[in-house]
């Protein structure tokens, strides 16, 4: 899975939005959306949001967790802690590339949310890297991988894959080019 079909997958979270045109319940296959009124919250998918803000026809409420002080506390926490801390949203990185992005003047303090929610997943990846490195240095078999995001597990997919097809192949006294037969990486 490459990062767009991530932020594809984080396009259909929920967000709140405040609507300044009128329109009846929309009936969609992935359900049913509205009724819109004019300055009435109403939960839509981040992609609906995105169009409708594009297109000036209502406002994006930030998420709860969009906020400097709570950003402060997730960022200090996930410094604090040995083991990866939960996330408040398994698309936290791409929701915020995303209404950053595109609705930056309905969320306040754009600028140190962006800035806190980098500090936050550069931590997380020094984290994952510092536990790639530890799993594989005293060969393992298997890990753990609780808290982690889509987005996190797939910056480190590759070079793990590779690891541990090489450990593998140690493992199983096969060197490259031997005589003892072919081996097929998985």
């Amino acid at each position: 899975m490459d990062p767009s079909e991530v932020e594809f997958l984080a396009e259909k979270e929920i967000v709140k939005i405040i609507p300044n045109f009128s329109l009846d319940k929309i009936y969609l296959i992935g359900g049913d959306l509205g009724p819109f009124n004019p300055g009435l919250q109403v939960d839509v998918p981040v992609w609906l949001a995105l169009n409708l803000k594009q297109r000036q026809k209502c406002r994006i409420v930030p998420p709860e967790w969009m906020d400097v002080d709570k950003l402060e506390e997730m960022r200090d926490l996930e410094r604090r802690e040995d083991a990866f801390t939960p996330v408040p949203s398994p698309y936290y990185m791409e929701l915020t590339k995303l209404l950053l992005n595109y609705a930056s003047d309905n969320i306040p303090k754009a600028d140190e949310i962006r800035t806190l929610v980098k500090d936050i997943w550069d931590t997380r990846i020094a984290k994952l890297r510092l536990s790639a490195d530890s799993f594989i240095s005293q060969m393992e078999a298997h890990a753990k991988l609780d808290n982690l995001t889509l987005m996190e597990i797939n910056t480190i997919r590759s070079f793990l894959l590779d690891s541990l097809n090489c450990m593998y192949k140690l493992r199983s006294n096969l060197q490259p080019g031997s005589s003892k037969g072919q081996l097929t990486d998985y």
